[in-house]
């Protein structure tokens, strides 16, 4: 039988303990049983890592700034946000050298028009930006059409409030869908969706709805016209010393 060295070496390691020809085998099963215990539970380690994925942040967190934010921005915004605009952003700039555009072409619903579309260009022109928007920019008497195409032609990104009252005009056919088409088809669109859903919208037009956009059930009318103002501003504007 072999005999134990503890005596005379002692066992405070686990290698000392694993060169003891008595405790050898033991002690290695006991280190091992003791190291792995706390994990030993497969479940355990799931839950954490999954605990740890769902307090990072998933689509929904609002943690990133923009690569055209400026220094002293707070705006943050999620990543399918900084996926949707960062196009946008891009043909903004390449826009930018031509004369005479404004910032941002308002399409909306006519029933809107004193109200949340009202709301909302109100909200960008205070907070710098210029917005083409027909109840000011259509002259009385002038083609409607004419003026919509020249509006269009002449601005940095189109946006589109998506209202109860606009599914409504698109259903029917109405000037607003006639301008949606050609925004569409420039491929400078951001969708604000307020006082409806996006699964509303795709019913009424899958093309507009498969676009990703800005929504009010998650952020206010404010804070959706400051992105937008950040979206549209001019390079130089953006760097601060």
């Amino acid at each position: 039988m072999s005999r134990c060295t503890a005596p005379r070496y002692g066992h405070r390691t686990a290698s000392a303990a694993a060169n003891c020809p008595a405790c050898s085998s033991r002690s290695s099963r006991s280190y091992y049983s003791s190291y792995s215990s706390p994990y030993s539970d497969s479940s355990y380690s799931f839950n954490r890592l999954s605990n740890s994925s769902s307090n990072s942040g998933g689509g929904k967190s609002r943690s990133k700034k923009a690569s055209w934010s400026s220094i002293s921005s707070t705006i943050l915004y999620t990543s399918e946000e900084i996926k949707t605009l960062t196009p946008v952003r891009e043909n903004v700039e390449k826009r930018s050298s031509l004369p005479d555009l404004r910032d941002i072409f308002l399409c909306h619903a006519w029933d809107d028009r004193k109200e949340s579309a009202k709301e909302l260009h109100d909200l960008l022109e205070s907070k710098g930006v210029s917005v083409w928007f027909s109840e000011k920019d259509v002259v009385l008497g002038s083609p409607l059409m004419r003026e919509i195409d020249r509006g269009l032609a002449k601005s940095k990104v189109g946006i589109v409030l998506v209202t109860p009252s606009f599914l409504n005009r698109i259903n029917n056919a109405g000037i607003a869908d006639k301008e949606l088409s050609a925004l569409l088809a420039r491929d400078l669109l951001i969708p604000i969706v307020h006082n409806t859903t996006y699964d509303n919208l795709r019913d009424v037009s899958p093309l507009l709805g498969s676009r990703s956009g800005l929504n009010t059930a998650e952020e206010t009318l404010a804070e959706i016209a400051a992105k937008l103002a950040e979206l549209v501003a001019p390079e130089d504007t953006l760097i601060e010393a």
